[in-house]
């Protein structure tokens, strides 16, 4: 009997051999009587030759198809004719004499082709044929490479001793920040299911339940806006241990992301720019980078000069410093040839981030002296300008472009570091050859809400303070710090975890600090409250994105292109024309009325009356 082979993978060993494959028509080219078929399935193609003087029922049929026909093919394997040899192709030695020539289904005309790119088709349209989408070569290889990710996390932290636990997908609503879906129930009317944001007072539950190391590859449901790297659903590799110190964490998911890029290093052609991971505290992070997940492929770093200028005669400048704001910059190397209107142009993108505008100098030389071009070179003398341009490592002759904000810290370090990222794309200073990995360490455990006058947790409320900050809960709330961590890598948060509180006064001061009243906490935290009091360990763990880790090896910047099944930026999907109205049994049994809905379908949105 022919053996069966994916397309993919026959070479010249297989000469002579009889074989079967199955696959889509990739293509078909007919020479006036020859003719050559290129077979593909997932693992590549195989080039079929039909000649009318071998099989005259084969030809026939082979007349009749199209591309994206399914076909089963058995013949020889024979040497491919001189002159013929594809050596960019593995099949390329060889190509199958067919004997047996069967169409398994036809296809009609596709709505594009799905053998070419389709950079220039619509991405509604290719979302809603996603089925034809999915046999691209780019994106079935998006998906392998998910495949290969996820199975190194399981084999990884199987050989370290973890078990891979389910938590449930139906649980309780408690809103930690974004907003629940929620699921009616049947059988208790007016109550309702949430799906999970993440699994994590499950897996809290589960360390209080003797587990020790766990691990899940988790689906994750939150309702809230999205962007090119988010989805309402997603799934991440979540993680809980024991007894740990945070270097034991940061060690085993440093150790985790090494041995993933060096394993995918022949698929990916990317390296790592150093390990062991360079660490930042969020304070550092947000001084030198403008933010606390950082691109650190390239320099260009923030640089403040509130102490040069803070009593400048530009009062810009002055005036910011003594209302407690900051001055700070980036040098722009080789852009003091902008024109007015590019510069105009970098005024605009920073006010997009609540800057009030940007200054600049445009730096020079005539006769080995430094000189700028800007409305503000004349409130500094010849020795300011040239000590603020020392302050940036700027020399006179090079062309460089110094930029500056003078406002509140936030404003200022989100702005610039916005400016940063932008700048290094349009300067072509990013390799993206480079996984450029690094931990932020030591974040504020609280922020304080001013149109809600109450402290938000910033990582989640379940976060511990570092041990020796824990008194600052009654003194100074927005002084502690908290023992948490994110792990980033070329300007994407990628995974962030924490040691949690396993104190139940702790737990309940850290509610207390968000305003929940003693009854919101029992009646939303109660079976977290009660746990803690039956021996629970010290824990913590961590969870990762496995759409944003795929994008990231894959060099992708959409998170679309890494998940089989994508929803649109307004979360809905277009192959299934989901979400849709129910009948209105369905919502009888569940005790659900609605009021009328009328959508417009253009804007896609919805009126309620």
């Amino acid at each position: 009997m022919a053996r069966v082979y994916p397309c993919g993978e026959l070479r010249s060993e297989q000469i002579g051999e009889e074989v079967t494959v199955r696959g889509w028509v990739n293509n078909r080219r007919d020479l006036g009587g020859l003719i050559f078929i290129m077979l593909r399935d997932r693992s590549g193609m195989a080039q079929i030759v039909i000649d009318p003087r071998d099989n005259e029922a084969a030809h026939t049929n082979a007349s009749e198809v199209r591309n994206e026909y399914v076909l089963r093919i058995t013949g020889k394997v024979r040497q491919r004719p001189e002159g013929t040899i594809n050596d960019k192709l593995p099949t390329g030695q060889v190509e199958i004499v067919p004997t047996n020539f069967e169409i398994i289904n036809p296809a009609k005309p596709l709505p594009f082709q799905v053998n070419e790119a389709t950079a220039e088709i619509d991405e509604l349209t290719r979302l809603r044929y996603r089925y034809l989408d999915l046999r691209r070569p780019y994106m079935q290889q998006m998906i392998m490479l998910r495949h290969k990710i996820v199975k190194y996390m399981r084999d990884y932290l199987d050989s370290r001793g973890f078990l891979e636990i389910e938590t449930p997908i139906l649980m309780k609503s408690t809103p930690e920040g974004a907003r629940d879906y929620l699921v009616p129930s049947r059988v208790h009317p007016g109550e309702f299911y949430a799906l999970p944001q993440s699994p994590q007072q499950l897996k809290q539950l589960l360390m209080i339940a003797g587990f020790e190391k766990y691990f899940q590859i988790a689906r994750c449901f939150r309702d809230e806006d999205l962007r090119a790297d988010r989805q309402p659903e997603f799934t991440q590799l979540d993680l809980e241990m024991s007894f740990p110190t945070q270097e034991e964490i940061l060690s085993l998911m440093e150790g985790l992301y090494i041995g993933l890029a060096e394993e995918l290093l022949p698929i990916t052609n990317k390296k790592l720019m150093s390990k062991p991971f360079p660490r930042f505290t969020y304070d550092e992070a947000m001084a030198r980078y403008g933010s606390d997940k950082p691109d650190i492929r390239f320099g260009m770093e923030l640089t403040d000069l509130s102490d040069l200028v803070k009593d400048s005669e530009f009062k810009v400048f002055s005036g910011a410093i003594a209302g407690g704001g900051q001055v700070k910059g980036l040098r722009l190397p080789g852009c003091a040839a902008y024109t007015r209107r590019e510069l105009d142009g970098l005024v605009d993108f920073v006010k997009q981030f609540k800057a009030k505008g940007l200054a600049w100098l445009a730096l020079d030389s005539e006769n080995g002296q430094l000189v700028s071009k800007s409305p503000i070179a004349k409130f500094f003398s010849a020795e300011q300008l040239t000590e603020i341009a020392g302050r940036f490592g700027a020399e006179t002759g090079t062309g460089d472009l110094l930029v500056f904000v003078a406002d509140a810290p936030p404003v200022v370090a989100n702005s610039l570091g916005r400016l940063r990222n932008e700048m290094a794309r349009r300067l072509k200073l990013i390799d993206d050859s480079i996984l450029a990995f690094c931990w932020i360490i030591d974040f504020p455990l609280l922020e304080w809400n001013e149109d809600e006058n109450r402290w938000d947790a910033v990582h989640h409320p379940f976060t511990a303070p570092k041990p020796e900050h824990i008194g600052l809960l009654d003194t100074d709330p927005g002084a502690a710090k908290a023992n948490a961590y994110d792990l980033v890598c070329n300007g994407y948060e990628t995974g962030g975890g924490s040691i949690r509180i396993h104190e139940r006064d702790v737990q309940a001061r850290m509610f207390e600090l968000m305003s929940y009243t003693a009854e919101q906490t029992q009646e939303r935290f109660g079976h977290m409250l009660n746990a803690f009091e039956y021996g629970a360990p010290p824990h913590g763990g961590i969870a990762h994105g496995i759409e944003r880790t795929v994008m990231i090896f894959a060099g992708e910047e959409n998170i679309r292109n890494v998940m089989a099944f994508p929803k649109t930026q307004s979360a809905s999907d277009e192959m299934m024309q989901a979400p849709s109205p129910v009948d209105a049994k369905q919502l009888a049994d569940l005790h659900i009325g609605l009021a009328i809905v009328e959508k417009d379908k253009e804007k896609d949105k919805s009126r309620v009356s």
